[in-house]
């Protein structure tokens, strides 16, 4: 069996020990007793939590999981549930008085943070108080974890694609991993515990099945505050990227604690580590610093762009769709701007041959720019632009996009504006065959509004939302009128209309 494990048991079985862990399905309507405006019932109770057996487990990190998944389960079937959960579960729960009910209100207490987690602490201690018995090793919820060791690990772009802890509390280790996409915006897609005693087992296991498949990677060790920040990013855009889907899907259809559960309980791990500095800021005085100048070095002839490795080009490039063949089916891409925090992302409805030049002016009405700065496509088969025998970019106008990405999930990646570098992940997300009914190109998706021109780049952006959200900042006037900001008009940074974004699209043809 490999050393990494997904935690995800039988339903009659514990995430570590064989306690049984009892995950009931949600409702089809919330009928939690908030909704309902009564107290809650015991059995009530039970229809939403899982049911702890004490005598079973054996440390307090199976009681942080029951209550991960009772607090993720509510969250989701019921949109008052943050406040039935103080008002209404928390003292319900400290009625039951039961050794169970002690040990949920400490897994509450310790998954929760703010005004929910200290009353949950003070009723799981007047439970003790009142002599409800629990296990000795329940006092330990209320030690933080320590961090021991954090890794990333990155792939030949020098992306990361996974984060690794190792954590301590009570004299007990702790383990994670946290698998990101790099192409997925960044965004978490898994979380896994692991057992401690195969921490370095787990890490050789992985770099072994890597380098047999020829992909050579770098595991290196990071500080917990840089370890707190890249995680909790992850789990933000996953997040973001989870807002609009079903309750169905959220939920996780395999058996055992599911992704929502295990993010509450690394969240409420990664509060014990030292706080993240501050990102570094777009310098606006004119002075250059050693990151500016080496994005600058990375434009020139002959060098890469910072952190790549080549990409291979092909020896020959896929033929062109011909007439005979009929027309082309639809392209349904997402276009996501790297680095953004929270995530700017279009999905695009195109045709599939589309040329890339036709391509590039999509995105830019898409993202709302001006297309006046230079752009690169780069594909398996090259780079393609503005035609540039410097700087290797071939003619974007003579190459459609079925041809450098023939199937689901290929990739390309898209730079607009040296200077500031925009980048951009193209991922295919379907081919769909032509709905006579519907008019292309469109926009079918996406979140929130694109960065102006002339920012500064994503760091750029990310300051000048701050100033602008600031208006007792010294440059917050300054930028509304950079920006040509009536005096009544706000600033919106989470706004997007793809309504608005499709008639841009097709106003084109």
């Amino acid at each position: 069996m490999s050393p990494v494990s997904r935690r995800r048991k039988p339903k009659s079985r514990s995430v570590r020990s064989g306690a049984p862990l009892v995950v009931m399905d949600p409702p089809d309507q919330c009928d939690c007793p908030h909704c309902a405006g009564d107290q809650p019932t015991p059995e009530q109770l039970d229809s939403l939590m899982p049911l702890v057996d004490l005598d079973a487990m054996q440390d307090p990190t199976e009681i942080e999981v029951a209550a991960a998944m009772f607090l993720a389960v509510g969250a989701l079937v019921g949109e008052d549930f943050d406040r039935a959960l103080p008002e209404l579960f928390v003292p319900t729960l400290e009625t039951t008085a039961t050794a169970s009910a002690r040990a949920m209100l400490a897994g509450i207490a310790a998954i929760c943070d703010g005004d929910t987690s200290c009353l949950a602490a003070q009723a799981a201690g007047r439970l003790a108080e009142a002599g409800v018995d629990a296990p000795a090793w329940l006092a330990e919820l209320e030690i933080p974890v320590v961090a021991q060791e954090c890794r990333q690990f990155l792939n030949p772009m020098g992306e990361t694609f996974l984060l690794a802890g190792m954590f301590q509390r009570a004299g007990r280790s702790l383990a994670v991993f946290v698998v990101v996409d790099p192409l997925d915006c960044g965004a978490a897609q898994e979380i896994l515990l692991i057992d401690p005693d195969q921490w370095d087992a787990a890490r050789r296991s992985l770099r072994s099945d890597l380098r047999a498949g020829g992909v050579s990677i770098r595991d290196e060790r990071i500080q917990p505050a840089d370890f707190r920040r890249a995680v909790q990013e992850a789990l933000e855009v996953r997040a973001d990227h989870d807002h609009d889907r079903d309750v169905d899907d959220l939920l996780d259809d395999e058996e055992g604690p599911g992704y929502p559960a295990f993010a509450l309980l690394l969240r409420s791990w990664l509060r014990a580590l030292p706080e993240p500095a501050s990102r570094p800021r777009h310098r606006h005085d004119g002075e250059l610093d050693i990151a500016s100048i080496s994005a600058l070095l990375d434009r020139l002839p002959g060098r890469g762009r910072r952190g790549a490795v080549p990409r291979p080009r092909s020896a020959t490039l896929p033929p062109k769709r011909k007439k005979s063949a009929g027309p082309a089916p639809i392209y349904r891409i997402k276009v996501g701007l790297r680095g953004a925090r929270p995530p700017i992302w279009r999905r695009l409805d195109v045709p599939g041959d589309v040329t890339l030049a036709r391509l590039h002016t999509l995105i830019q009405v898409a993202f709302d720019w001006d297309d006046s700065h230079l752009h690169v496509f780069e594909t398996p088969y090259g780079s393609f632009g503005r035609p540039d025998a410097e700087l290797a970019h071939r003619a974007e106008s003579r190459v459609t996009l079925e041809q450098v990405a023939t199937a689901v999930n290929d990739k390309l990646h898209y730079t607009y504006d040296f200077g500031d570098s925009w980048e951009h992940d193209i991922l295919v997300e379907q081919i769909l065959d032509r709905d006579p009914a519907v008019t292309y190109p469109r926009c079918v998706g996406g979140r929130r509004a694109a960065p102006p021109e002339d920012c500064g780049g994503v760091w750029g952006y990310a300051e000048l939302v701050d100033i602008l959200a600031d208006p007792t900042h010294p440059e917050h006037q300054d930028r509304r009128d950079w920006l040509g900001l009536a005096e009544s008009t706000p600033f919106d940074p989470a706004h997007f209309d793809a309504k608005a974004i499709t008639a841009a699209l097709q106003r084109l043809r």
